[in-house]
């Protein structure tokens, strides 16, 4: 497509007109359930192309969804702005099956605003991680320490597991009186599982690949 003007002329949905069935709302992921609340056309200077920019409020969760799109020889197509961020249905094939299970629901929580989930989850997460990677130890910061020793996490890395431990201990080990995990904490823990997990399986995974390339 070299021009907007193109839009729907040979690829797209069947029909002149704008079809909501398949267009999901990115809020609340609802499909199709839309009113259009606003119109406006745009006709092509010495054409016949119009294309339109409709307002479409959710009939779910009253979210508003702006969708640009234009007809062709029996065909229309569409952007549409905001669009759903990707769901997240799996972790990593090369990670541990816990760990990327733990991970998932830290995610998920983490997009739902469930804080204290979130930061249980990425703490559980990291837990299984370490001793994954064979740490020895009668608690959290044990397993920590002695991978340190070992040499497996560096010095950085041990100093922000700390911290990831510590913001994390609230929810593990929950009081009756204890306050809400606040959502920076929760972002910080998952922030710092997924660097984690990039040191611990994603690069080592990359320098293994880089190596086989170089040897054949």
């Amino acid at each position: 497509m070299n021009s907007w003007w193109d839009l729907g002329e040979w690829s797209g949905n069947t029909g002149k007109d704008l079809s909501t069935h398949s267009i999901e709302c990115p809020f609340c992921s609802e499909r199709g359930n839309f009113d259009t609340e606003h119109h406006v056309e745009k006709k092509q200077p010495n054409g016949n192309k119009v294309l339109n920019f409709d307002t479409l409020k959710c009939g779910n969760c009253a979210s508003y969804v702006m969708v640009f799109w234009s007809a062709g020889h029996r065909l229309h197509s569409y952007k549409v702005l905001p669009w759903p961020l990707n769901k997240l249905e799996k972790y990593p094939e090369h990670w541990p099956e816990a760990v990327g299970r733990y991970w998932l629901q830290a995610k998920r929580n983490l997009k739902d605003g469930n804080w204290d989930a979130a930061a249980l989850m990425a703490r559980s997460s990291l837990q299984v991680s370490l001793r994954e990677q064979k740490a020895k130890g009668n608690n959290l910061k044990q397993e920590i320490d002695h991978l340190a020793a070992e040499g497996i996490l560096p010095k950085i890395i041990q100093e922000w597991a700390h911290n990831v431990r510590e913001l994390g201990n609230d929810s593990a080990h929950p009081k009756p009186d204890q306050p809400a995990t606040p959502p920076e904490d929760a972002k910080d823990i998952v922030g710092f599982m997924d660097y984690l997990f990039e040191y611990l399986y994603t690069l080592p995974k990359q320098i293994q690949e880089y190596r086989a390339r170089k040897n054949s």
